[in-house]
């Protein structure tokens, strides 16, 4: 990853952070992009673009041209941008679809196209971030298992369509280790789940010319199960 230019969505949460660090001490340059503010301190050696709307096109474009201009290329994109909501189909409403569509699936069709163009130029990759549990939904995972199934979707057909010019595969975790799900599920057995930073390895392997020959992949990364 020496000198490689990642662009990480969703740079400022936990997976974020944890990829940015791990691509960072493999020698890459990071971009980081997230709809929360900037942190007025960032990690030595990456830019970060705050208040990004990636539900948008238009900031999607503008982000990375920023991207572009700010680091001089784009080699790869990790669209981890997204959320998760617990709703049953009898309490909830469409909303909560609409919400999960546009955090999920929207945010990574509109980061994935305005990077193309630079993607293309560099014969770079794009790694999304899927779901295990999109690919049989729990009770109340409707609306995120749907969103994260156009996730899954948008990597296979992106990846027919720009065959020879840009990679396109999507890991499919299960539940992270963060401090945020630890809070949600104390009775848990933490250590069987993802740590972020050993999820952050295989988007970076799939980023990395090592990976050159792998494209429409949806690689599970399931933990200690």
């Amino acid at each position: 990853m020496q000198g490689k230019v990642i662009v990480i969505t969703g740079g400022f949460g936990g997976l974020g952070h944890a990829v940015g660090s791990v691509a960072r001490v493999a020698g890459a340059i990071t971009v980081l992009i997230d709809y929360a503010p900037a942190p007025t301190a960032r990690p030595d050696g990456a830019i970060a673009l705050g208040g990004v709307d990636l539900t948008k096109p238009e900031a999607a474009e503008a982000a990375m041209k920023a991207a572009r201009d700010g680091a001089g290329r784009i080699d790869a994109l990790l669209n981890i941008a997204g959320g998760f909501t617990w709703t049953s189909v009898a309490d909830g409403g469409i909303d909560q679809w609409d919400k999960m569509f546009a955090i999920n699936t929207k945010t990574a069709v509109n980061a994935s196209k305005a990077a193309l163009p630079y993607l293309i130029e560099s014969q770079g990759a794009i790694v999304n971030v899927g779901a295990n549990g999109a690919l049989k939904s729990g009770a109340g995972f409707g609306p995120y298992a749907a969103s994260k199934q156009g996730v899954h979707k948008l990597t296979e057909a992106m990846a027919e369509e720009l065959k020879g010019k840009v990679r396109v595969n999507a890991v499919l975790p299960s539940t992270l280790d963060t401090e945020a799900n630890r809070k949600d599920m104390p009775k848990a057995d933490f250590s069987a789940w993802v740590k972020p930073e050993n999820l952050a390895r295989v988007m970076l392997f799939l980023a990395s010319d090592d990976a050159y020959e792998i494209t429409g992949a949806l690689i599970p990364v399931l933990g200690r199960v």
